[in-house]
């Protein structure tokens, strides 16, 4: 009975498109983007990794992570109030609040965790308030709203105006929270921070910003996009991950030293769960102090978008206009023909990418997100946008010339 029952939910996601398929594949240490495909015993070129700035396997990383291996062992123990809070833990956190300019920082074990149970603590303890989120927010921030019955709201994307009418109708003496992103991953757009700060001061709200996929990639020393646009310091929560730029796993807050002990002390999402390995705490902070003092890798970062951007220009490969940073949205517009691009990529060319369809991305929107790091070639770079020419032209997928119209409305 209930195998049937399972069944038949996995097959209504296979008909629907929805269904995820795992390409396995070992990235090789010290070659990265390079890959090893199990299937076919071949390597590929990884053109879809959050590892933008390849820190996962440099030298400095690893050898942090061995030396706490070897002084800590594998794993925490527990949760950090009952396994103990390793001294790593405290200095991760102060670097991480040195880095956005606030007074404390909080480490969970991943991004996700880090905004689902802060968004869900922070309902929890405050009554009579709304909570305001853009329509395109990761679905970690979705997933602490909807587990919490208060006021919520929906405003369209990046809509300063739309975000306005929501809140202008509220108290002003009512809790408000707004929450957004600052790039977003699957367009590559930026959403208008300023304005956003303008409006909750303008009605008394707290602002929740999630950096994931700007810390280490913008501003001063990495800092992110609301550093960038100076405002970092009027941002109330800001929301990070080490499982991205930082190159490991993790997430974390950062905020006011009251508002991180308000978490820790109440947030269940951080309380009762296993803490990070000490090795894996020793890897971000070595990754994080690295990447604060290099610049040149965001400069490089940005050189092989550049060129990214130029060489898909060439083969008039449709880019979404949406995209303003290193993410780059290629639209592709049918989920059959993004599934089957995207295996001959990796069985003809050798390269590695993900089709992103429904629900990750609208109907009619389905895609591919594709970025460069420091470590791509421009070999490599030359060799995506032939690859990508060649197999448009296979699959009879409009070129940028024959998209214009619908790239525009997206």
């Amino acid at each position: 009975m209930y195998d049937i029952f399972f069944r038949e939910k996995v097959e209504i996601l296979k008909q629907s498109g929805q269904y995820r398929n795992f390409v396995t594949l070992n990235r090789i240490c010290g070659k990265y983007p390079l890959a090893n495909i199990t299937a076919n015993h071949s390597s590929a070129v990884v053109w879809c990794s959050n590892d933008y700035l390849g820190m996962s396997q440099h030298p400095i990383v690893r050898q942090a992570v061995h030396k706490a291996v070897d002084l800590y062992g594998a794993g925490a123990g527990g949760s950090r109030n009952i396994g103990g809070n390793y001294e790593l833990f405290e200095q991760l956190e102060s670097s991480l609040a040195e880095w956005h300019n606030k007074e404390a920082a909080l480490v969970f074990p991943t991004g996700f965790s880090s905004n689902d149970a802060t968004l869900q603590c922070l309902l929890h303890l405050m009554d009579d308030v709304v909570i305001i989120s853009d329509e395109l927010n990761h679905a970690s921030i979705i997933n602490g709203i909807r587990a919490v019955n208060v006021q919520k709201e929906i405003y369209r994307h990046n809509d300063v105006k739309h975000l306005e009418e929501i809140i202008s109708a509220y108290p002003s003496e009512m809790k408000k929270i707004i929450v957004f992103e600052s790039v977003y991953s699957m367009d590559g757009d930026v959403s208008p921070i300023p304005e956003i700060i303008n409006l909750a001061k303008k009605y008394n709200a707290m602002t929740f910003l999630d950096e994931v996929h700007a810390i280490g990639i913008y501003g001063n020393k990495g800092a992110g996009k609301a550093n960038e646009m100076h405002v970092a310091d009027q941002i109330d929560i800001i929301q990070g991950t080490m499982g991205k730029a930082i190159g490991l796993i993790g997430g974390y807050i950062a905020s006011s030293a009251i508002v991180i002990d308000t978490i820790r002390s109440f947030a269940t999402g951080f309380i009762f769960t296993t803490s990070l390995p000490p090795a894996v705490v020793a890897g971000c902070l070595a990754s994080l102090n690295y990447i604060k003092d290099h610049q040149e890798l965001r400069d490089n970062l940005h050189t092989k978008t550049m060129l990214l951007r130029f060489a898909l220009d060439e083969m008039q490969i449709p880019v979404m206009p949406c995209s303003s940073t290193h993410v780059l949205p290629i639209l592709i517009g049918n989920a059959d023909k993004c599934r089957a691009a995207a295996e001959r990529l990796l069985k003809k060319h050798h390269v590695y990418l993900q089709p992103i369809n429904f629900p990750s991305v609208p109907v009619g929107t389905e895609r591919f997100r594709v970025n460069a790091t420091p470590n791509h070639t421009r070999e490599q770079i030359t060799h995506l946008a032939a690859s990508l020419r060649e197999t448009f032209e296979f699959f009879e997928i409009p070129f940028v010339t024959q998209k214009c119209k619908t790239a525009e409305i997206i």
